[in-house]
């Protein structure tokens, strides 16, 4: 496998987002100690149902929390995906036609973060408001990134390798 030429791996930073992914694993949890440890029955659940489904749920809740936006380029593609999610989406150079620097707003632009599909493209967000939007022949493509000027520039300079006239980085911000 070659080397990549950028790699940059990301956590899922808004804290809200985990928060709000841990309400319910906490509410079961509440409900559970209120019924297996003081007697309090709120439901028909029986003790055992009850610790059982509150495990579950801190099990997903954890590997939820595990979860990464990794980002590689190498000399044939561009690879993103939600590690211990999402399987890898792979780009390769010859579907891209340009890269550029842009800022947006993930709710507003995108509906949040995560893998996001809407009429505009697909885009791959764990935070903050910039990333990379790569235009290829299947539609819009943007990579959240902390680096986005490193990763425009690694996917531009293969761009160029690959194809003389191919357009450099533009560091326009969208809108």
């Amino acid at each position: 496998m070659p080397q990549p030429l950028f790699y940059e791996r990301q956590n899922f930073r808004p804290l809200r987002m985990r928060l709000l992914t841990g309400v319910a694993p906490a509410a079961m949890l509440v409900l559970t100690i209120l019924q297996a440890g003081f007697g309090i029955h709120r439901g028909a659940q029986s003790d055992g149902s009850l610790i059982g489904w509150t495990i579950f749920l801190w099990l997903v809740y954890w590997r939820l929390m595990m979860v990464r936006l990794v980002t590689e380029v190498d000399p044939r593609e561009v690879r993103v995906a939600l590690r211990g999610l999402w399987r890898s989406r792979r780009i390769p150079f010859q579907e891209i036609i340009s890269a550029r620097v842009v800022s947006f707003d993930p709710v507003r632009d995108w509906g949040g973060y995560g893998v996001r599909v809407t009429r505009r493209g697909r885009a791959y967000l764990a935070g903050g408001n910039q990333g990379v939007e790569l235009e290829t022949g299947r539609g819009l493509v943007l990579i959240g990134s902390r680096r986005p000027a490193e990763l425009a520039r690694a996917i531009t300079a293969q761009l160029a390798a690959g194809d003389p006239a191919a357009s450099g980085e533009d560091q326009r911000p969208s809108r």
